[in-house]
């Protein structure tokens, strides 16, 4: 993989103010580098079978897009150990 250094993500509340809490910065980066890492060799793995590089970006963009929100009018986050809004 191509080792580029990545520029660090400023991770947004829904209101607009950055998120500043260090626990929860530190699992959104984790679970973002997971991601680019699972996308990397799915990637990889298209390109080696003879898929189209633009086609399988179009087609990560797409399930990118169509990720559901199950959060989306439910009120504060819950944690799902002991179903408490998840605070810092």
């Amino acid at each position: 993989m191509n080792e580029k250094k990545a520029t660090p993500v400023l991770w947004m509340e829904a209101d607009g103010s950055p998120i500043s809490c260090e626990e929860k910065i530190k699992v959104l980066d984790e679970n973002l580098e997971e991601i680019k890492q699972v996308c990397q060799d799915a990637f990889e793995d298209a390109v080696l079978m003879g898929c189209d590089e633009t086609k399988v970006r179009e087609i990560f963009k797409s399930v990118i897009s169509k990720i559901d929100n199950p959060y989306s009018q439910q009120g504060p986050k819950k944690n799902a150990d002991n179903n408490k809004p998840v605070r810092c």
